[in-house]
């Protein structure tokens, strides 16, 4: 089976348990996910089966959406609760909720980024979660993200000389929200970390279209997953279609370019219902760009 299965990973499991689960329940070798979710938060982890795994990096462009609560009044060295508090400041007062929402529309936009230490971005082919249960020294890379939408959405609550207050965010690909909760304190002047989170959209599916990995070994049994199993094309919904003769999927088949009377920038070729490559116009010309010659299903009826 080729596709896209939306899945609701749930806290405790890695992103990487997932697909090791569901390479066991469905016999496949050929499984990845579209975006890491640390073990303590849940949500929509899409999973591409098959040929669709080329289509992962399409998914992660779709940009993600979180929801999530922030502490203020400490910090930890995983900038979530995961990790042990290296620094803590009681709150003499709280922060009102208009200093709040001017530190967040001031994290709003193009932002800088440091990935956390404990995190699994690579440095000199190591993992920095490897240089930090090592101890040995690195210089965490700077990167470029974008926050599209970061928001409110209750009341702060104060207690103890501690304050956490709920959010929602949209980010783009590769987006830390450990990190965004740890800088929004830092523009209030206080240690904070993420204190909870929840991916609730991400590569195109809204947590409403996923499915729980026991209801996978359900649709298994009753010979039902195809049902919950999006087609490859999901990762592509603003390429045009274009549906290829027997003559020109012959020449798709051999790597060949191919002369048409389109010009859109990309094409996505199909033939006999199934998406079969997406093709890049060049000089007159559509030449290869992902080939997905495999794919076998599910097939999108409306192609």
């Amino acid at each position: 089976m080729d596709g896209i299965l939306p899945i609701y990973k749930p806290r405790g499991m890695t992103s990487t348990d997932v697909v090791s689960r569901l390479r066991r329940l469905l016999h496949m070798k050929r499984v990845g996910h579209s975006g890491t979710l640390d073990p303590n938060v849940d949500g929509v982890l899409p999973i591409a089966l098959g040929v669709a795994t080329k289509a992962v990096p399409m998914l992660m462009t779709a940009g993600k959406t979180y929801i999530g609560e922030i502490t203020f009044g400490f910090a930890t060295t995983t900038e979530d609760l995961d990790g042990d508090v290296v620094e803590e400041v009681a709150l003499d007062q709280p922060f009102t909720p208009a200093q709040i929402d001017t530190a967040f529309a001031e994290m709003t936009g193009e932002i800088t980024q440091i990935p956390p230490l404990f995190s699994a971005v690579k440095v000199n082919g190591r993992r920095l979660y490897d240089y930090a249960r090592a101890g040995d020294p690195v210089e965490r890379p700077q990167r470029q993200v974008t926050i599209y939408q970061f928001k409110r959405t209750s009341e702060p609550v104060f207690a103890d000389g501690r304050q956490t207050v709920r959010f929602e965010a949209q980010v783009s690909k590769g987006t830390y929200i450990r990190t965004l909760a740890v800088d929004t304190g830092k523009l209030l002047g206080v240690p904070a970390v993420m204190s909870d989170l929840t991916r609730i959209q991400s590569g195109g599916f809204g947590v409403g279209q996923t499915i729980s990995l026991a209801q996978v070994e359900a649709a298994i049994q009753n010979h039902t997953l195809a049902n919950f199993v999006q087609p490859v094309e999901f990762a592509y919904p603003e390429v045009p279609h274009y549906h290829l003769s027997d003559s020109q999927w012959a020449d798709v088949q051999n790597g060949k370019f191919l002369r048409l009377q389109q010009s859109e920038p990309e094409l996505a070729l199909f033939y006999g219902k199934q998406l079969k490559a997406i093709y890049q116009f060049q000089n007159g010309l559509y030449r290869p760009e992902t080939m997905y010659l495999a794919n076998s299903g599910p097939a999108n009826s409306d192609s």
